[in-house]
């Protein structure tokens, strides 16, 4: 795919979606962080359900901390793979008040001690939280960025350094959300709307799907 071509897909996407962000709910980088860590396998919409609960009980390093493991499972075991999210949560809140104050470090390598944190959650957290122009690839993105050819790559850290080495920088902040909503809504994984794509004429997927 052409630099003219990816500038246009980029162009139209931010002209749908000026102001992307993610659809976890949070109000504080502490926040984000855990709706990322329990997001895991799991969809935004359930790690919601539980955290609309949780939250307004316990949403510090501290008051989750003080919950424990069992006390924690009880508000997230709606959620996949929940005994080892809670495992992790603890000690992520426990590693966040001994190490940082109880702040979230807006650092990656900091951020990718904690347990349960990887590169995609740590991305996530530097750009939604604190602005960083980093492009967390996940399932979607993987998906939409080869099905699409804009930035291919045959793992998710190959597609990352492919998008931040072709996306221009007014694009870096926002490109994240506009990519991975796209996945989810409309090129979807087994059969893509290519019939309602704003990008359908600039795609480069060779089996397009009419509906």
């Amino acid at each position: 795919m052409n630099k003219q071509k990816r500038l246009e897909i980029l162009t139209r996407l931010r002209d749908n979606n000026p102001n992307p962000t993610t659809e976890l709910e949070f109000s504080s980088p502490f926040e984000l962080l855990i709706a990322v860590l329990l997001s895991a396998q799991a969809t935004d919409v359930s790690v919601n359900k539980a955290t609309r609960k949780l939250y307004p009980v316990a949403n510090t390093p501290e008051t989750i901390l003080a919950l424990g493991v069992d006390g924690l499972k009880e508000y997230i075991k709606t959620i996949g793979l929940y005994n080892s999210k809670a495992e992790n949560t603890i000690k992520t809140c426990k590693m966040l008040i001994d190490l940082h104050n109880a702040e979230v470090p807006e650092d990656r390598a900091a951020l990718e001690a904690l347990p349960g944190v990887g590169r995609k959650t740590a991305n996530v957290v530097l750009n939604t939280a604190f602005g960083w122009p980093t492009i967390a690839v996940d399932t979607h993105i993987d998906r939409v960025s080869n099905r699409t050819k804009f930035a291919m790559g045959k793992n998710v850290v190959e597609v990352e350094q492919k998008l931040l080495k072709v996306v221009p920088a007014e694009f870096k902040v926002d490109v994240h959300h506009w990519l991975i909503l796209h996945g989810r809504y409309t090129c979807i994984a087994r059969k893509p709307r290519c019939g309602s794509c704003i990008i359908e004429d600039l795609c480069e997927y060779k089996d397009k799907i009419e509906i």
